[in-house]
């Protein structure tokens, strides 16, 4: 087994941003791998059971990761509710691209805007199996502001198992710190490498088991 060192994030920015210039690997070809290997990790937390997922997806890329995951869980015959933060236009080119992917794979998108839309979100709660966390990603930091805060609440208070994607919602990656409401997940998929927030101050109790997903970042060998 390789044990792999904790990053903070702006390696992990640095390590990205070589696979693509160095290595000719693809934002998309990065975001696929994150994805799927989120999506065997919930399936694994299923037991092979087609049950249903609840997935709540940001605007950055941790919510195109999160779009991936799902269109995978939808290919194993898991049926998803996906609930976005933001509009299509509002998300990076990388998660619109994979929001689009998916929808057009016959998933729908619930916008959360409105009090009535986190009161649908607590009803899909509530029939789901597990909640994948895919609102924050590791460029976060600070405390979040509503809807967020509302979001984060009602996925806590939901009692459900939640895999988070790269980091618990709402945890520094970098400090480990929790300001205000924070994802408390079962499983937190890391991507690449462990990020030094899940090791330090309050990143243990919100992450949970941690797990990382091999994204193909190329390694050097040892000499």
């Amino acid at each position: 087994m390789i044990v792999l060192p904790y990053v903070t994030p702006k390696t992990m920015q640095e390590l990205d941003r070589r696979a693509q210039e160095r290595y000719g690997i693809s934002s998309l070809v990065l975001m696929e791998n994150a994805g799927r290997g989120a999506a065997e990790a919930v399936a694994r937390l299923l037991k092979g059971k087609k049950k249903r997922v609840v997935c709540v997806a940001g605007r950055g890329n941790n919510g195109g990761d999160g779009f991936v995951c799902c269109r995978h869980l939808m290919n194993k015959g898991v049926r998803v509710d996906v609930f976005a933060m933001d509009g299509p236009r509002a998300l990076t080119p990388d998660a619109r691209i994979n929001r689009g992917i998916l929808e057009r794979s016959g998933c729908s998108v619930h916008r959360i805007a409105t009090t009535a839309d986190i009161r649908s979100l607590r009803q899909s709660l509530k029939r789901c199996a597990c909640v994948v966390d895919a609102v924050f990603g590791i460029g976060f930091s600070g405390a979040p502001r509503p809807p967020y805060d509302e979001v984060i609440a009602a996925v806590n208070a939901s009692g459900r198992p939640v895999v988070s994607l790269d980091v618990p919602s709402g945890l520094d990656a970098l400090t480990g710190r929790a300001q205000g409401t924070c994802i408390r997940a079962r499983t937190t998929v890391t991507f690449g490498y462990p990020k030094t927030g899940l090791a330090k101050n309050d990143g243990p109790f919100y992450a949970g088991r941690i797990l990382v997903a091999d994204i193909s970042l190329p390694r050097r060998k040892s000499a």
